[in-house]
Order: structure tokens, then sequence, then C-alpha cells
């Protein structure tokens, strides 16, 4: 039995809560107990972080003028995120949360987060970085949008900062298709950076994230929402509650099946099937003493031991008989010289 794996499930509320605090609660108790280590939220604080000037990805709002507009709305006071947290660390999960501004970091500190997701935009974000990096906690990088050259110089910056890193595959595509998910690139982080690698998935339903853990991720994140059909840059790429059940159960079968190391040399707890499903030979016509066995007169039936084993046919061939035997008798060494 090697060392137990178990692989971090993030659950990803982001703008999910469309700026309600009860829905974002609710959100909480809904996960509660699909098995999710933790749930992943976004502190914006629209006049740190944009400007008037920022364009839409997706222009989906009917309510915001413009990008700033919509961060705004999706803000919540100090006290509301307490709120949040404590929620989250009494139903059993870790609370985190990707910043988009230094004046964020400063609040997550003081909300006393354990550890800093980073979003893929920010990944060149040097100034962020600084003031992650010097909390000291561990960071979970999304690479989404950078070229390997980029992810090098963030990867030696933060190093320079002694930081306790793991680098998530993810594409940054919404729904992402599987032609997009990248999974070769889980190995090449592996190697490149040997750190703890993750997925972060943005396809919209549990096998992008299975497979991925099959091919070594140690950490999956994915968006969530109550209905895909509800308003939003990322309903269509996210995960309902019922699929995060699904996706939940999955991983951790993976999981102990990753902790249990079968020896196949050892095939002894088969012992009693191997007697009932493997065969012995029989002879499928009336043979009589004197006549030569050959290859058609054979047949293999079941169970294992009646007769000489099936594997051992050839050394009956052209073997003569000394003992007569019926049509389906086993064939056993008695019956040959």
């Amino acid at each position: 039995m090697k060392n137990k794996v178990h692989t971090n499930i993030i659950a990803e509320i982001g703008q999910a809560h469309e700026g309600s605090l009860g829905i974002a609660h609710s959100y909480i108790d809904a996960l509660q107990n699909t098995g999710v280590d933790a749930i992943k939220w976004q502190m914006h604080i629209a006049e740190a972080e944009s400007s008037p000037q920022e364009p839409f990805r997706v222009k989906f709002s009917y309510e915001d003028e413009t990008g700033m507009d919509y961060w705004k709305r999706m803000e919540f006071t100090f006290e509301q995120w307490q709120g949040l947290k404590e929620h989250c660390e009494n139903a059993g999960m870790e609370f985190l949360c990707s910043p988009f501004s230094n004046a964020a970091v400063d609040q997550l500190e003081k909300l006393g987060v354990k550890r800093y997701k980073i979003g893929s935009g920010e990944v060149n974000n040097f100034l962020l970085l600084e003031k992650i990096a010097k909390t000291g906690k561990p960071i979970l990088l999304s690479s989404g949008m950078s070229s390997f050259e980029e992810l090098d110089e963030t990867v030696s910056f933060l190093n320079q900062h002694g930081a306790n890193l793991s680098i998530f595959q993810c594409t940054t595509s919404y729904p992402t298709l599987p032609n997009q998910w990248g999974l070769n690139v889980l190995s090449e982080i592996k190697n490149r950076y040997s750190v703890p690698v993750g997925f972060s998935d943005h396809s919209g339903d549990i096998y992008a994230c299975l497979a991925a853990q099959s091919m070594g991720a140690e950490l999956l994140e994915f968006h969530v929402v109550f209905d895909k059909r509800m308003f939003g840059p990322d309903a269509k790429s996210s995960l309902t509650i019922e699929q995060v059940n699904l996706l939940a159960k999955g991983v951790r079968e993976i999981d102990e099946a990753k902790s249990a190391l079968i020896d196949k040399s050892d095939n002894s707890q088969f012992s009693e099937l191997k007697q009932i499903f493997e065969k012995s030979l029989a002879v499928n016509c009336n043979l009589q003493v004197g006549d030569t066995i050959e290859f058609n007169h054979l047949e293999s039936k079941k169970p294992k031991g009646f007769g000489i084993n099936a594997n051992e046919f050839q050394r009956v061939i052209g073997k003569k008989l000394v003992k007569p035997l019926n049509k389906w008798d086993f064939l056993t060494n008695e019956h040959i010289q």
C-alpha cells in the first residue's frame, strides 16, 4: 500500500453569486456534502483593479455599462467576506480566494486565508505576485494564457521569494472543447518545474477533470453554477451541483485506486475462481484403445482439475489411448501412454 492519494478538489463560485450575498451563502450549503475540499471565490475591488475603459470579455450584462460596473456589483464588504469564510469553514471546506489587486490581498490577509489562487490573467502581474509572495503562503498559479517562456519568467520570479508553488494547466476558452484541454501539458509542467500540478477546467462537464487526475493532476478546479441557464459569463462552462457530486465520487474512487498497489505476480486470491473458470481437456467424440489423439479430437471444459489442463494440450497430440473415452469425457493422464 503506497501513501494515500488525496486529490484536492476546488469548486469555484467566481461570479455565479451575481453579487447576491444570499446566493453566495446558498452555494456553500449546496456544496457542503458533495466532497469538495475548498470553495474558491474572487475578491473584486473595482476601483483598485479596473477602469471605465475595461471592455467586457463577453458582452452578457443587461445592467452593467462597463466591466468596472460589473466588478463593482460583484463586491462584498469585509464583514460579508468574513461571514462567507466562517460559513465555508463551519461547513468543512476551505475558503480559497483569487485577488485581483494589492488591495484585495490586504483584505484576504486580514481574513486569514491559508493560500492564494492566481487567475490566468495575473501571471505576468509581478506587482501583485510580489505582494502575494511576501505573505509566504502557498500559491496556486493558473497558466491559461501563458506560454512556457512567460511561465519561466514568473516561476523564476516566485522562486526568488521561495514561494511554495503549484501550477495549473488551464485553457482560457469558455467552454473548453476536448481538443483544447491540453492534458499533455500536465507532465510538461511537472517535468519543467518540479512542482505539484493542477488542472483548472472550463469544459462544463466532468470528463476533463477525471482525465487530468488520471494523468497526474493533484489539484482540480472547476466553476460551479446552480443551473447552466443562469445569467453570467461562466454559466455554460460550469458544473451543476449534481455534476459536482458525480465528479467528486469519481475523483475519490480514482484516489483509492491510485493508492492501492496491485501485485500482478501474486494471483493467490483467485485460486478458487481459477478452479471454476479454467478448463480441463476432454474429447469431442468416442475414441477406442489404440486410437491416436489428434487436435480435432480435443475440447476444453470447466472446471479445472478433472482432466489434463487445457494449456498442456500439445503434449497429448499423437499419444495413443490405453483406455477408451466416450464423447465429452475428460482426458486424464491415465488414458494415454
